[in-house]
């Protein structure tokens, strides 16, 4: 079952979109807001699937899907917590900073708690104010859940997992430094990350196993490809274990977004992976293009974003149909 909120007040308006993306029926019978089906979920979903089986009959009411009249599927959320679940890109980007990377990091995650009282729709311009801030593009993959209580075990987790989607998790790479300095985390090198048109549910994705959306992450910079990692490989913790770390101390509540962190493939030889016009999978965010810059010739040689500067995100099936739809978006002076 695919689901997806167009633009319309502030948490849009829920519609069940077919397989294909090509239609969408209103929900607004069953939940007016993708939140308000999480709030009731052992009540809507089995109406919203009966809903999204008659859309592929053509026996309901559809209009035509067109990705930019949707905004991301949870416009605002009450959490958003990001996790690093691809060591590999933490190991590159601390090497970057100069900074040690403690063995810890490779058996318990990391996480810090992202703005989530507005997200940019997946069609919606990224707005920069100094490109001076390094503004870094991060593909990532995102799950939504039901309720989950404190301290609830992996496979409780990932029993509560009730969407998939995609996400673009902005970065100010050059504020972020001074920020970790002061010892309190990420805040104003974190502004409003994007989302997929469409979140899916993990049974409608044959390659969701074992808590990891295993494909190519395709990552586009200016009509070029940037990445094609696979989201299903080198995933340290999986997103039941992401789960579950986030809610060690709390419960979560139904709409909590939980993110892998940037997709990171290591090269063959288990070394930083190469670019895509060198034989590799390339990369999903540009400090690690400037990481392996830095490491080759002494210092990074690509630039941050841009204004003007259009980023693509998504994944697509082996018959090149894209699943969650994409994000893209344009980079413009604030």
């Amino acid at each position: 079952m695919k689901l997806a909120s167009l633009k319309g007040g502030r948490d849009g308006r829920l519609v069940v979109v077919s397989n294909d993306l090509a239609w969408y029926s209103p929900a607004d019978r069953i939940a007016l807001t993708l939140q308000a089906a999480l709030d009731d979920w052992d009540r809507c979903e089995p109406e919203l699937r009966g809903l999204a089986e008659s859309l592929e009959h053509g026996s309901v009411p559809k209009a035509r899907f067109h990705e930019h009249e949707a905004a991301s599927p949870l416009p605002r959320a009450y959490q958003w917590a990001d996790g690093s679940a691809y060591v590999n890109h933490v190991a590159l980007v601390r090497q970057a900073r100069n900074a040690e990377m403690p063995d810890s990091f490779w058996t318990d995650p990391l996480m810090y708690q992202g703005g989530s009282d507005g997200f940019l729709g997946p069609r919606d311009p990224i707005p920069l104010k100094d490109e001076a801030w390094g503004c870094d593009l991060e593909g990532e993959v995102a799950v939504v859940t039901g309720d989950v209580p404190m301290g609830a075990s992996r496979d409780e987790a990932l029993a509560a997992i009730r969407l998939v989607m995609l996400c673009n998790d902005v970065s100010l790479r050059n504020l972020i430094p001074d920020e970790l300095a002061k010892g309190f985390g990420f805040f104003q090198s974190k502004p409003a990350s994007a989302f997929s048109p469409v979140a899916v549910t993990p049974d409608a994705l044959p390659s969701w196993k074992d808590g990891k959306l295993h494909g190519k992450l395709e990552v586009e910079l200016n009509g070029k490809p940037l990445g094609e990692a696979d989201a299903g490989v080198d995933m340290t913790f999986d997103f039941g274990t992401l789960v579950a770390h986030a809610a060690k101390t709390r419960a979560l509540s139904a709409g909590s977004i939980v993110g892998s962190g940037t997709v990171s493939n290591r090269g063959p030889d288990g070394g930083p992976g190469k670019a895509i016009a060198e034989g590799g999978v390339g990369y999903s965010c540009l400090a690690e293009v400037r990481t392996i810059e830095t490491i080759l010739t002494g210092k990074p040689s690509t630039p941050f974003l841009r204004d003007g500067d259009v980023v693509r995100i998504q994944m697509v099936d082996a018959r090149r149909h894209t699943l969650f739809g994409a994000i893209e978006q344009r980079v413009t002076a604030a």
